[in-house]
């Protein structure tokens, strides 16, 4: 991102409490679950949010959809400030929330079934996306037929059909086995390539956040807030496998393992 181009998604000073059944120590009836988040991501960047499970990755992520208003401070897309869901963004979740009673080729339709009345033009965009995330061959398979690999693409390929500006991520391949999982990362890779798509991905996992992203935003424990932001130098990878076998690897994984562990002590617990 230049300095003149204006960026996808920009931050501002992002709070966000929720409302708590038990006072805190301080007498505090809410729970702060991010803290003076401040982040921009250019447009076509592919930027990863790291960090353990309950940090507030992904009530940015939704707050970022426009799912959970902020409590104060301010999210804008493309310079307009946001204060609901739109269709320039889609979510991906970790769970695949298919219809069990709909084919493939009818849940990648669904989100564009309000929109666009022509059969055959929902026909033809709904072809091009399970053609982008190789799924082809089932197009008219049911849910149940397929693997969780399979029902992931699904899962992005009904996302894609809405044609966002920005993908939205929430550990979509975490309930997925090793292989399955190392596969997917390098299809998004590859279909993030072909769309020029604004991509942000929530992960706990760092290897992941490596080989997906080119900066990861690095979250601290409850409250949520960026510990810092690592620039990736392995865009041109094309697989995991090459990730590990580059000497930097180490290095990275090494200094962002120490960010969060540093993190984990400053909350009293000790360091893995």
């Amino acid at each position: 991102m230049t300095q003149m181009e204006q960026p996808e998604i920009e931050i501002d000073s992002v709070y966000k409490s929720f409302p708590n059944d038990r006072q805190g120590p301080a007498g505090d009836d809410a729970f702060l679950a991010l803290k003076d988040v401040n982040m921009q991501v250019g447009r076509g960047e592919l930027i990863a949010l790291l960090g353990p499970s309950g940090c507030g990755k992904t009530t940015l992520l939704k707050a970022i959809d426009g799912l959970v208003p902020v409590t104060s401070g301010q999210i804008r897309v493309r310079g307009t400030r946001v204060e609901g869901p739109g269709r320039d963004r889609a979510v991906v979740f970790q769970d695949f929330r298919l219809l069990s009673w709909r084919t493939v080729a009818g849940n990648v339709s669904l989100p564009i079934e309000a929109t666009i009345s022509s059969r055959r033009e929902r026909a033809s965009i709904v072809a091009e996306y399970i053609d982008l995330v190789g799924l082809r061959e089932f197009a008219h398979k049911y849910p149940a037929e397929l693997s969780g690999g399979m029902q992931q693409r699904v899962g992005l390929a009904r996302a894609l059909a809405m044609n966002p500006d920005i993908l939205l991520m929430d550990e979509p391949f975490g309930a997925l086995d090793a292989q399955t999982r190392e596969l997917l990362q390098i299809e998004l890779r590859r279909i993030w390539r072909v769309t020029n798509k604004t991509i942000v991905f929530v992960t706990h996992d760092v290897d992941e956040a490596l080989f997906l992203a080119g900066r990861i935003a690095v979250f601290g424990r409850s409250p949520g807030r960026i510990l810092d932001e690592i620039a990736v130098p392995f865009s041109n990878l094309e697989n995991p496998q090459e990730l590990r076998g580059d000497p930097r690897w180490l290095e990275y994984r090494e200094k962002m393992w120490q960010l969060l562990k540093a993190d984990h002590v400053l909350h009293g617990e000790p360091a893995a």
